[in-house]
């Protein structure tokens, strides 16, 4: 069964448009034990939210795990894992923070609950909502 995601990324490190231009990328540098365990439950052909954080604070695109938890490459020690994934499309409008903090229907959702944590589920009807506020 798909299940979605939302990753968070500062946009002066890796941005949407970089991710865009780059086509695909590994998602490395989790270190964090529940993002490391929510990348271990990924599944290809899972949906995902990037979310610019620290700068814009919004949903930007919607990406597609195509490639399920592996040894991350750039972890020296410990046991870190990452996922591959693709750009699907931009959202045709970016749901900011304070949309997302405004609308009742989504004041269960991890991104406002665990707000430092940077790999979390969204359900269905989260998701769904996030894609409803995009259209504008």
């Amino acid at each position: 069964m798909k299940q979605f995601w939302l990753v968070k990324q500062e946009p002066s490190a890796y941005s949407w448009g970089d991710f865009v231009k780059d086509g695909k990328t590994a998602w490395t540098g989790v270190r964090n034990y529940t993002a490391r365990n929510n990348l271990r439950t990924m599944q290809k052909g899972d949906a995902v939210l990037f979310y610019h954080s620290v700068v814009g604070k919004e949903i930007v695109g919607l990406a597609k795990v195509v490639r399920e938890a592996y040894p991350d490459p750039t972890a020296k020690e410990g046991d870190w894992s990452a996922v591959d994934l693709v750009p699907a499309k931009p959202l045709p409008t970016p749901v900011t923070l304070d949309e997302i903090k405004r609308n009742p229907k989504l004041k269960e959702m991890a991104l406002l609950r665990l707000s430092r944590l940077s790999v979390q589920p969204v359900t269905g009807e989260q998701f769904d909502e996030i894609l409803r506020m995009a259209k504008g």
